[in-house]
């Protein structure tokens, strides 16, 4: 089947299904095309919660599809496949984030939304890359913040508040590998652009960018910059939708190596497959989506 006819195909599914389709901007360029809704994790979050439709289905990674059923859980959330894992979210779990919050007694945590919903369960808000500042901010009359998994969006946020940040020592690994080097070597071959890069790349990284941010916000910077070239510090498949709505402009991979091989597992064929036959369903057990709903709804709930 080719592509176009299998895009109209989905479309007419979830016009049958009265579903929508969310999209994350690291998924292949073909099913951006299709998404009602296209976006970050924020965007994605606050895109479930206003849903009219029986049926979500998540192009992304599962704690994605997770979220979705904590928000809408009279909604059915379809995972296209089942083996879209996140190694950044694999590297906490309970019982460590249980022992953390007994070695700080009082502290709160605040959970990246990359994790699982067992982890935002046991933690007292949530926050992206895109609100996490203003969700540290927050918290007022706590002086010491836990932040977690990702220990580079914890040390990029602790320059911005007087709040002792403690970090995870997590890290997603396509944005943690950028180095120092591959961004030099970039620049030495295109010595004009600005830089771009996501906070959850390392602090030496970041020291380099001409701007910091998710990649909400990354793309209002592209529109609004007035250069002809911009290099982008974050997973490739992001530089589509850039190209997409900034079509006069270059934007240039600060490392060929960012891919985030899970987020590209998805196909067209699979989001056809999942809606055609209803399966891949994601449902968060009621003991844990009550809590874990608490710690979304408080950061959804910041401005």
């Amino acid at each position: 089947m080719k592509r176009k006819e299998l895009q109209n195909k989905i479309r007419k599914l979830l016009k049958d299904r009265n579903a929508v389709l969310l999209v994350h901007y690291y998924q292949r360029g073909e099913i951006q095309d299709i998404a009602d809704i296209l976006g970050d994790s924020l965007m994605l979050s606050l895109g479930a919660a206003k849903a009219d439709a029986d049926v979500i289905v998540f192009a992304g990674v599962h704690f994605m599809a997770e979220s979705a059923s904590i928000i809408c859980p009279d909604k059915t959330v379809l995972l296209p496949r089942l083996d879209v894992g996140c190694p950044l979210a694999d590297m906490i779990t309970v019982d460590q984030l249980v022992q953390a919050r007994k070695n700080h007694p009082g502290v709160p945590i605040v959970t990246y939304i990359n994790s699982s919903a067992g982890i935002k369960a046991h933690s007292d808000i949530c926050c992206t890359s895109s609100n996490a500042l203003n969700v540290v901010t927050s918290l007022e009359g706590d002086k010491t913040v836990i932040m977690a998994p990702d220990g580079n969006l914890a040390r990029y946020i602790s320059g911005f508040t007087d709040k002792q940040i403690i970090p995870w020592d997590g890290y997603c690994p396509v944005h943690h590998f950028l180095t120092v080097d591959d961004v030099r070597k970039v620049k030495e071959k295109y010595p004009r652009p600005l830089f771009a890069a996501h906070p959850e790349c390392k602090p030496d990284v970041l020291a380099m960018a001409d701007f910091v941010g998710g990649t909400g916000g990354i793309l209002r910077f592209a529109g609004e910059s007035d250069v002809s070239e911009m290099i982008i510090g974050t997973e490739m498949g992001f530089l589509y939708q850039l190209k997409k709505q900034n079509p006069k402009m270059t934007f240039i991979p600060a490392s060929e190596k960012l891919i985030c091989r899970t987020m590209k597992l998805i196909t067209l064929n699979d989001i056809f497959d999942a809606l055609s036959e209803m399966k891949h369903i994601i449902r968060v057990p009621e003991e844990i989506r009550i809590p874990a709903r608490k710690a979304l709804d408080r950061m959804l709930a910041i401005p």
